[in-house]
């Protein structure tokens, strides 16, 4: 079986949400839909520090993220990371949702992370 190919640059800029999964600290899985912005095999999330999901990465680093696409799935697994954002992924968020993460009263975490596994994929 071979490796499955990265969508292309366009179908990750269309694409609004990606479906994010993280696991509890009691191991019962958490999936929640989150905006998202990418660069090479990093993919970037902007959320509430104490939210569920930055809980349960402090635990445990590791997800796996889906396009909401079911008919053409795109699934990778990596490990999250917090990370302070540069000026590039500031720009990228707000170029794809009309939003400046800088100024965000809520939403001030942001994690990358660093695809490991391309689970399924296509070209397109």
């Amino acid at each position: 079986m071979t490796e499955p190919s990265v969508p292309t640059a366009s179908r990750l800029e269309a694409a609004r949400n990606v479906w994010l999964a993280t696991v509890r600290p009691d191991g019962r899985p958490h999936l929640v839909p989150i905006w998202f912005v990418t660069a090479a095999d990093r993919w970037y999330l902007c959320t509430a520090p104490n939210s569920v999901k930055a809980r349960n990465l402090g635990a445990n680093p590791h997800v796996a993220l889906a396009l909401e696409d079911g008919d053409q799935p795109y699934i990778v697994e990596g490990r999250a990371r917090p990370v302070t954002p540069d000026p590039d992924l500031i720009a990228q968020f707000k170029t794809k949702y009309d939003w400046d993460i800088t100024t965000d009263a809520h939403y001030t975490q942001v994690f990358e992370v660093v695809v490991s596994r391309r689970v399924m994929g296509d070209n397109k």
